[in-house]
């Protein structure tokens, strides 16, 4: 039975869940009037000895501050029901087993497509004016959010699994309030209290991650970077600062981490932490009072933001851009309170059958309207990222005269891709294990070593059967049948960059060709970029090629040895192309060079595999 409270940390390196069962009471305000007692009351139930768990909707604000401005929700609206507050108060705490991402069957609920509910067009001309108001001197920066909404059907919590599991947050919340369920991943803290001291960790500057390895770097270090990104953070960094400042104790706000980057699924962001001590007393009502809503989702200066924002959005934010937490007992061994910052998080309306899923970000002077909303989708890939369980793996082949080939470079890509999915790995234990299989072996063979994402590491072996490595393209002695698949892969899979056991877009086009022993592969520009099995290499003139990185490939381990030693160099190859080249030679660590029979030669001179 899914449980009515649920919290779930699957942060890089930290792993825990817990719910909150047996339930007592719930505390629900639907007015602005009853906010602050409502809180009061949660927090009295917690000093009892309950355990609280809920939220507090973006349209409370104006009952801890009178000169926020938000919007009222439409009676007739699927969400126009939700309250301001709701907590549920339990009388224990159940450690639970973490979610794995495996599922037997098919996904046990339905979403069809995500859609804006604002156009792109109305959300270009809202920064425009956005950027006009700036101009004027009405605010800094506006953080501006629309709503996606889908039909839903099945199981709720399912979903939520799937949404921990694609965000990987450190403060994710799952709440059944009856009618609703909050799925929130939120990776952003709000605050939590550790006694009487505060600390807050705003989430400003996005980017998509890479890739592979180097790809993502770049693309860090351009957030990293980025003045624009920098000061939209700096500006929730002062808010907050002075925020804090009206309740701590004088002189012990700090700022422990500026512009700190943050890896996620999908994305880069920067983020800074805050902290502070309050004065002895300070109740979690208190610092709702100065803090709520957080800066980071409304902009600065905070009033004239919130006006703005109840002008230009169309539709309440409700639970999104809010805060889910919990408040814990005297002695509970946890924060006496936590909550996020509501983002990434879905709200689900049980009896419509209705999906809603908040997006946005800050638009400063130097936003530019495009790329902010762009932003805004990316945000949202998180509804639709599913990766499988799946581990990495490095094929190594061993020569008696000449052990383990190219083993350090093979376990440093392995190292690298870890590092890229955040999987812990052992180098050394993983070299062990090649070593190991292949210690009293006379002949030659090809390793394999997998390491699971858990960092398990497993290896097995086969026998290489009168097959020399071939070192020179001149001296090529084995010839491949080739088939040219004709539906295209995506250059934007990242699975093609990384050599993991979640191998279905190679053995499906192998599968299509059961005549030929390999098969060429070409993405949705008309590119080749690999085979199932080995890198490619071109020759035209004197010269030989391998298509780029960028269009969608493995990075292997041979291919690396020749472009660093320069025998082949890089460029984009198109299929139409291959009809004039002077030879066609597959590449890899085990075989080393082989000649190729292309199967389908019409395919190669017009270069008609599919687009479509």
């Amino acid at each position: 039975m899914p449980p009515c409270v649920r919290f779930d940390d699957h942060s890089l390196g930290s792993k825990r869940a817990f719910q909150f069962r047996g339930l007592q009471d719930s505390v629900v305000a639907r007015e602005l009037a009853d906010v602050i007692p409502a809180l009061q009351r949660v927090e009295a139930a917690v000093a009892d000895g309950l355990w609280a768990g809920g939220f507090v909707a973006y349209e409370a604000a104006p009952a801890f501050d009178p000169g926020l401005r938000v919007q009222v929700g439409d009676p007739d609206d699927s969400f126009g029901h939700l309250p301001l507050v709701w907590f549920g108060l339990f009388d224990r705490l159940e450690d639970v087993e973490n979610f794995v991402p495996r599922r037997e069957g098919p996904t046990p609920y339905n979403v069809s497509a995500w859609r804006p509910t604002t156009s792109s067009d109305d959300y270009l001309r809202a920064v425009d004016e956005i950027r006009e108001l700036i101009s004027a001197g009405d605010t800094y920066q506006v953080n501006h959010t629309f709503q996606m909404r889908a039909s839903y059907s099945g199981e709720a919590f399912e979903l939520y699994r799937d949404l921990v599991l694609a965000q990987k947050g450190e403060f994710a919340s799952y709440l059944d309030i009856g009618r609703y369920r909050i799925l929130s991943a939120s990776p952003e803290l709000f605050f939590r209290l550790d006694g009487d001291k505060i600390t807050t960790r705003p989430m400003k500057g996005t980017i998509r991650r890479g890739r592979w390895s180097m790809e993502d770097q770049m693309m860090a270090n351009r957030l990293e970077t980025s003045d624009k990104d920098r000061a939209e953070n700096l500006m929730i960094v002062d808010l907050l600062r002075n925020d804090l400042g009206r309740i701590a104790e004088v002189g012990t706000v700090r700022v422990d981490d500026l512009l700190a980057l943050e890896r996620f699924e999908t994305v880069w962001q920067l983020t800074s932490q805050i902290s502070a001590t309050l004065p002895s007393g300070t109740s979690t009502t208190d610092v709702f009072r100065h803090l709520f809503p957080s800066g980071s989702i409304t902009g600065a200066p905070k009033r004239r933001t919130t006006e703005i924002i109840a002008e230009l959005e169309r539709l309440p934010r409700g639970v999104y851009c809010g805060a889910v937490g919990m408040m814990t007992p005297p002695g509970s061994g946890l924060p006496r309170a936590a909550f996020n910052v509501a983002i990434r998080t879905v709200v689900l309306d049980q009896e419509e059958g209705v999906a809603q899923y908040g997006v946005g970000g800050g638009i400063t002077w130097d936003s530019r309207a495009t790329a902010e909303y762009e932003e805004a989708l990316l945000k949202a890939e998180v509804l639709t990222t599913r990766r499988p369980d799946f581990g990495l793996i490095e094929t190594i082949r061993y020569d008696p005269n000449q052990g383990l080939r190219w083993l350090d470079e093979h376990l440093a890509r392995m190292a690298s891709s870890a590092r890229y999915f955040g999987f812990p790995f052992d180098a050394d234990r993983a070299a062990a294990a090649a070593r190991k299989i292949c210690a009293t072996a006379d002949v030659s063979m090809v390793v394999r070593i997998i390491s699971s994402s858990t960092g398990e590491v497993a290896s097995e072996c086969k026998e290489i059967h009168s097959e020399m490595f071939c070192q020179r393209p001149d001296e090529i002695f084995t010839t491949v049948s080739l088939a040219v698949d004709q539906k295209p892969v995506s250059s934007q899979d990242v699975f093609l960059f990384h050599k993991t056991t979640h191998r279905d877009v190679y053995r499906n086009r192998a599968a299509r060709h059961p005549n030929a022993e390999d098969v060429l592969l070409v993405n949705e520009r008309g590119e080749i970029t690999e085979t199932t099995t080995s890198n490619v290499v071109v020759k035209f003139g004197d010269e030989w090629w391998t298509p780029r990185v960028d269009s969608g490939l493995l990075p292997g381990v041979y291919r690396a040895e020749l472009l660093r030693t320069d025998q082949i160099r890089e460029r984009d190859i198109a299929l139409s192309e291959l009809a004039s080249a002077e030879a066609i030679a597959l590449i890899n660590s085990v075989r080393g060079w082989r000649g190729v029979d292309i199967q389908d030669s019409m395919a190669m001179a017009e270069g008609t595999a599919s687009l479509g």
